[in-house]
């Protein structure tokens, strides 16, 4: 690419800002569906279904590569350290709030790595990579990705290294988004942006015009703002719509949702979490213990015989 025309590229492109905000619309989709079921109003555990954690890895890894994409977009002018330093700054105080909202909001699934926490920590591990040409970054971004499964000792499960993703132990997080192999996402859209920026095309040019498309923009434009809203909005919006229409019996919908969770946990497979603890509650209402469990009231007397309940219920399953 000539001197002319890389100092006529475009620092950012509409169409990546557009991919961004359609990667936020699928986080909206997917953070909506996590706070219904949290709340105990739909029956699907979003948490622990296949489908629905295979759809929150996809927008994870197409955040993760249109970072790793705009890393190079951002400084192939050259590595404005000031500007570079300033948005990493923001990245990394956000995931800090994050940690600590959650820590107070749920401390028993409080995010300690998640994708804010990916991309502050990217940004600096992805500065020698600006410099190398594409094919090192794939064969880097392959290595990334190869590496948790080749890598294990018990030094990696300790929790000062859950961040590295290397572990072999269950790890309770609302969100949780690892070095390993997600920096790999991040290289895959550096090499990306270095095989076809220099190559222009008239995509680097377009200008997003009608309104859906002006909206997606401006939402990728403000991703990390966005991010930090959306959630706060999504809760306090069905905290609000339950207070003025509560619906049938939501505190059994969470008391089992809570047992699936516990009980896959565990290692158990989620078709015989959902039976036995289905077993349970219709065993707790027999037993007229189920007020006293949703209410947390049972004396030892009875939370013995609630576990009896719970080990007859599983071993029907066997």
């Amino acid at each position: 690419m000539s001197q002319t025309t890389a100092s006529a590229a475009p620092s950012r492109i509409d169409l990546i800002d557009v991919a961004r905000g359609l990667a936020l619309l699928a986080m909206f989709v997917f953070h909506f569906a996590y706070d219904l079921s949290y709340f105990g109003l739909i029956e699907t555990d979003i948490p622990v279904d296949p489908s629905w954690r295979w759809f929150a890895r996809c927008i994870a890894g197409s955040f993760l590569t249109i970072v790793g994409f705009s890393l190079v977009l951002a400084t192939r002018k050259g590595l404005n350290r000031r500007a570079y330093f300033r948005r990493f700054a923001m990245v990394a105080g956000a995931a800090a709030l994050v940690t600590l909202a959650t820590r107070f909001a749920m401390p028993d699934s409080y995010i300690f790595f998640g994708i804010l926490h990916q991309i502050a920590l990217a940004s600096l591990l992805a500065l020698p990579f600006l410099r190398l040409p594409a094919p090192v970054v794939i064969i880097s971004a392959a290595a990334v990705f190869a590496v948790p499964f080749f890598v294990v000792h018990p030094w990696l499960d300790h929790d000062w290294l859950l961040w590295l993703g290397l572990a072999r132990v269950p790890i309770r997080t609302a969100d949780f988004v690892p070095v390993f192999p997600w920096f790999g996402c991040v290289l895959a859209g550096m090499a990306l942006a270095k095989i076809v920026l220099p190559l222009g095309g008239r995509w680097q040019n377009w200008q997003a015009r009608i309104l859906p498309a002006r909206v997606l923009a401006w939402g990728g434009r403000h991703s990390l703002a966005v991010y930090l809203v959306h959630q706060p909005v999504f809760i306090g919006t069905l905290m609000l719509a339950l207070q003025i229409m509560p619906v049938s019996a939501p505190q059994e919908r969470s008391f089992v949702l809570t047992c699936q969770r516990s009980c896959a946990d565990a290692g158990t497979e989620l078709r015989v979490c959902t039976n036995v603890c289905d077993c349970a509650v219709e065993g707790l209402k027999q037993e007229n213990l189920w007020s006293k469990a949703l209410t947390d009231r049972l004396n030892s007397a009875e939370t013995e015989r609630t576990r009896a309940i719970a080990r007859a219920c599983y071993r029907d399953q066997q």
